[in-house]
C-alpha cells in the first residue's frame, strides 16, 4: 500500500475508485484503483499487487518518497451505499486486493449507522496476503473515534485456500455450506435482511453472484438499488 497527498478539491464516496498511474514514454499509464483511505483523511491511500511484468504495477512497486502519481479527478464505482436497499447486515466480500474499497468503507463512521452488523470477509490463497486487511480492521477497532461508534458491530472473517489456516475455503462455498454463518454465529443470509458488496477475482464474483441470484437477491445499480452490488472495474482483472 502507498499514500499520496490529496488535492483539496478531490472528493469521493467510500468504496469508489479512481484512475491512477504514472507517465510512461510521455503518455499517462492509468489503471483503476480504489481509495483505501477514509473520506475524511487528508491523504489518499491505495493497495496494489506486485506483477513483475504488469504494465503499471511493474513500475508502481518501485515508487519512492517524492515521486508523482497521476490521480484522475473523477472517482466512480458501484460499491456505494446508495446502490443498496436498507437492510440489517452488510457483507463486504473480497479476494486479494479486492479488499481495497472495503478498507475505505469500514473506516467510514456512516457505514455503521444503518446496519446492525458489518461483516468484512477476505479470501486469499496464502496467509501472508491477509496482512493489509487484518491491519485495517485492527486499526478501525482501535481508532479513537470509530471504536465508540462501532462497538461490536464489525466482524472480520479471513479465509485461505492454498495453505493450512484455522479458516479455509472459497467464499461462495463457505456461504453455500453455511460454515461462515456458524463460525460467526450469525443468521444465514436472506435477501430480506442482508446486503452484499463484492470485489475481487472474476471467479469469486461470478460464483457468488450466481449463488446470490439463486437465493432471491437482486443486483443493484445507481438506477435501481438492490440487495447486492459488484465492482466490475477492479484492477485485478
Amino acid at each position: 500500500s502507498f499514500r499520496t497527498t490529496r488535492a483539496p478539491s478531490f472528493r469521493f464516496q467510500s468504496g469508489q475508485f479512481a484512475m491512477i498511474g504514472i507517465m510512461s514514454e510521455g503518455k499517462p499509464l492509468l489503471r483503476a484503483y480504489s481509495m483505501t483511505s477514509a473520506v475524511y483523511d487528508e491523504y489518499l491511500e491505495f493497495f496494489s499487487i506486485k506483477v513483475p511484468n504488469g504494465p503499471l504495477t511493474s513500475r508502481l512497486q518501485h515508487i519512492k518518497v517524492g515521486d508523482e502519481i497521476l490521480v484522475n479527478a473523477k472517482p466512480t464505482g458501484t460499491l456505494v451505499m446508495s446502490n443498496l436497499r436498507p437492510g440489517k447486515r452488510l457483507w463486504l466480500l473480497s479476494t486479494g486486493t479486492g479488499f481495497a474499497p472495503f478498507a475505505s468503507i469500514v473506516r467510514d463512521h456512516e457505514t455503521y449507522e444503518p446496519f446492525e452488523q458489518v461483516i468484512a470477509v477476505e479470501g486469499c490463497r496464502e496467509v501472508a496476503e491477509l496482512e493489509f486487511a487484518t491491519r485495517v480492521i485492527m486499526g478501525v477497532r482501535q481508532h479513537e473515534c470509530l471504536k465508540e461508534i462501532i462497538g461490536d458491530k464489525l466482524h472480520y472473517y479471513a479465509t485461505v485456500t492454498r495453505e493450512s489456516f484455522h479458516r479455509m475455503g472459497r467464499i461462495p462455498e463457505l456461504i453455500k455450506s453455511g460454515k461462515i454463518f456458524r463460525d460467526l454465529q450469525l443468521p444465514a443470509m436472506t435477501h430480506e435482511d442482508d446486503r452484499v458488496m463484492l470485489c475481487g477475482s472474476p471467479g469469486m464474483l461470478a460464483d457468488t453472484k450466481a449463488l446470490l441470484l439463486s437465493m432471491g437477491f437482486s443486483e443493484g445499480s445507481s438506477g435501481e438499488p438492490g440487495e447486492f452490488v459488484i465492482e466490475k472495474a477492479f484492477v485485478e482483472k
